[in-house]
Protein backbone atom coordinates (compact mmCIF):
# COMPACT_ATOMS: atom_id res chain seq x y z
CA UNK A 1 0.00 0.00 0.00
CA UNK A 2 2.73 2.49 0.74
CA UNK A 3 4.58 1.97 -2.16
CA UNK A 4 1.22 2.76 -4.56
CA UNK A 5 0.73 5.88 -2.26
CA UNK A 6 4.45 6.88 -2.91
CA UNK A 7 3.84 6.05 -6.57
CA UNK A 8 0.58 8.02 -6.55
CA UNK A 9 2.44 11.28 -5.53
CA UNK A 10 5.61 10.89 -7.42
CA UNK A 11 6.09 12.59 -10.93
CA UNK A 12 8.48 12.87 -13.74
CA UNK A 13 11.58 15.29 -12.81
CA UNK A 14 10.99 18.60 -14.48
CA UNK A 15 14.07 20.89 -15.42
CA UNK A 16 14.54 23.85 -13.60
CA UNK A 17 12.34 26.33 -15.75
CA UNK A 18 10.10 24.43 -15.65
CA UNK A 19 9.90 23.83 -12.06
CA UNK A 20 10.16 27.47 -11.72
CA UNK A 21 7.37 28.07 -14.03
CA UNK A 22 5.37 25.22 -11.90
CA UNK A 23 6.25 26.81 -9.06
CA UNK A 24 4.84 30.58 -9.84
CA UNK A 25 1.71 28.39 -10.77
CA UNK A 26 1.24 27.00 -7.33
CA UNK A 27 1.91 29.61 -5.54
CA UNK A 28 -0.95 32.16 -7.22
CA UNK A 29 -3.00 29.38 -8.16
CA UNK A 30 -2.94 27.99 -4.72
CA UNK A 31 -3.20 31.69 -2.65
CA UNK A 32 -6.46 32.58 -5.20
CA UNK A 33 -7.80 29.04 -4.22
CA UNK A 34 -7.44 29.51 -0.20
CA UNK A 35 -9.29 33.22 -0.73
CA UNK A 36 -11.69 31.70 -2.73
CA UNK A 37 -11.82 28.70 -0.03
CA UNK A 38 -12.29 31.05 3.15
CA UNK A 39 -15.87 31.39 3.12
CA UNK A 40 -16.20 28.20 2.65
CA UNK A 41 -14.70 26.59 5.13
CA UNK A 42 -16.45 28.96 7.54
CA UNK A 43 -19.51 27.08 7.14
CA UNK A 44 -18.63 24.05 5.44
CA UNK A 45 -21.98 22.03 5.62
CA UNK A 46 -23.81 25.28 4.28
CA UNK A 47 -21.90 27.95 2.80
CA UNK A 48 -24.65 27.27 -0.26
CA UNK A 49 -27.03 30.34 0.22
CA UNK A 50 -30.60 28.71 -0.07
CA UNK A 51 -32.04 30.81 -2.69
CA UNK A 52 -29.54 29.48 -5.14
CA UNK A 53 -30.68 28.02 -8.10
CA UNK A 54 -29.31 24.79 -7.44
CA UNK A 55 -28.76 22.99 -4.15
CA UNK A 56 -26.07 20.67 -3.15
CA UNK A 57 -25.49 18.01 -0.28
CA UNK A 58 -24.00 19.20 3.19
CA UNK A 59 -21.19 16.56 2.35
CA UNK A 60 -20.39 17.59 -1.15
CA UNK A 61 -20.41 20.67 0.19
CA UNK A 62 -17.80 20.25 3.07
CA UNK A 63 -15.63 18.23 0.08
CA UNK A 64 -15.83 21.92 -2.17
CA UNK A 65 -15.23 24.22 0.77
CA UNK A 66 -11.91 20.91 1.48
CA UNK A 67 -10.88 21.45 -1.93
CA UNK A 68 -10.74 24.94 -2.17
CA UNK A 69 -9.21 26.20 0.50
CA UNK A 70 -7.50 22.85 1.90
CA UNK A 71 -6.32 22.29 -1.81
CA UNK A 72 -4.64 25.47 -2.02
CA UNK A 73 -2.77 25.37 0.52
CA UNK A 74 -1.69 21.98 -0.30
CA UNK A 75 -1.04 23.41 -3.88
CA UNK A 76 0.92 26.37 -2.45
CA UNK A 77 3.49 23.82 -0.40
CA UNK A 78 3.83 21.88 -2.79
CA UNK A 79 2.33 19.04 -0.74
CA UNK A 80 0.26 15.88 -1.71
CA UNK A 81 -0.22 17.70 -5.01
CA UNK A 82 -1.63 15.28 -7.23
CA UNK A 83 -4.19 14.64 -4.66
CA UNK A 84 -5.24 18.41 -4.25
CA UNK A 85 -5.27 18.62 -7.99
CA UNK A 86 -7.48 15.98 -8.62
CA UNK A 87 -9.53 17.37 -5.96
CA UNK A 88 -10.01 20.64 -7.57
CA UNK A 89 -10.00 18.95 -11.30
CA UNK A 90 -13.67 17.30 -9.84
CA UNK A 91 -14.50 20.35 -8.05
CA UNK A 92 -13.94 22.70 -11.08
CA UNK A 93 -15.53 20.41 -13.24
CA UNK A 94 -18.70 20.95 -11.31
CA UNK A 95 -18.36 24.58 -11.07
CA UNK A 96 -17.62 24.72 -15.21
CA UNK A 97 -20.27 22.58 -15.70
CA UNK A 98 -23.07 24.45 -13.68
CA UNK A 99 -21.84 27.57 -15.06
CA UNK A 100 -21.83 26.25 -18.62
CA UNK A 101 -24.97 23.74 -19.04
CA UNK A 102 -27.22 24.72 -15.42
CA UNK A 103 -27.07 28.64 -14.86
CA UNK A 104 -26.10 29.10 -19.73
CA UNK A 105 -23.79 31.66 -18.41
CA UNK A 106 -21.07 32.83 -20.71
CA UNK A 107 -17.47 32.34 -21.58
CA UNK A 108 -16.99 36.45 -20.03
CA UNK A 109 -19.43 38.06 -19.19
CA UNK A 110 -19.04 42.05 -20.51
CA UNK A 111 -21.45 43.50 -18.14
CA UNK A 112 -19.44 42.03 -15.13
CA UNK A 113 -22.43 39.19 -14.70
CA UNK A 114 -21.55 35.53 -13.68
CA UNK A 115 -19.27 33.44 -16.23
CA UNK A 116 -17.71 30.50 -16.63
CA UNK A 117 -13.81 31.38 -17.97
CA UNK A 118 -12.81 31.41 -14.08
CA UNK A 119 -13.33 27.77 -13.10
CA UNK A 120 -12.34 26.55 -16.80
CA UNK A 121 -8.90 28.28 -16.09
CA UNK A 122 -8.51 26.57 -12.49
CA UNK A 123 -9.84 23.68 -14.16
CA UNK A 124 -7.17 23.73 -16.73
CA UNK A 125 -4.65 24.30 -14.45
CA UNK A 126 -5.49 21.71 -11.98
CA UNK A 127 -5.51 18.88 -14.87
CA UNK A 128 -1.67 20.46 -15.79
CA UNK A 129 -0.34 20.32 -12.22
CA UNK A 130 -2.05 16.93 -11.84
CA UNK A 131 -0.27 15.60 -14.85
CA UNK A 132 3.17 17.58 -14.58
CA UNK A 133 3.15 17.50 -10.94
CA UNK A 134 4.48 19.93 -8.62
CA UNK A 135 7.93 20.73 -9.79
CA UNK A 136 11.76 20.49 -7.97
CA UNK A 137 10.50 23.50 -5.72
CA UNK A 138 7.98 21.43 -3.63
CA UNK A 139 7.75 19.76 -0.42
CA UNK A 140 6.59 16.48 -2.47
CA UNK A 141 9.73 15.98 -4.16
CA UNK A 142 11.52 15.65 -0.88
CA UNK A 143 8.62 13.70 0.46
CA UNK A 144 8.43 11.02 -2.46
CA UNK A 145 11.09 11.79 -4.51
CA UNK A 146 10.98 11.73 -8.06
CA UNK A 147 9.67 8.82 -10.43
CA UNK A 148 12.10 6.72 -12.21
CA UNK A 149 12.48 6.81 -16.25
CA UNK A 150 10.59 3.98 -17.53
CA UNK A 151 11.61 2.41 -21.16
CA UNK A 152 8.21 4.58 -21.92
CA UNK A 153 9.48 7.64 -21.32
Amino acid sequence: MCIMVKQFFQRREQDIPASIALLLIRLVTGIAFVFHGWGKIQSPFGWVPEQAPVQFPPFFQFLSALAEFGGGIALAIGAITALAALGLVINMSVATYMHLVVLKNPFVSLDGGMSYELALVFLVIAVLLFIFGPGKFSLDRYIFGKKKPSHLD
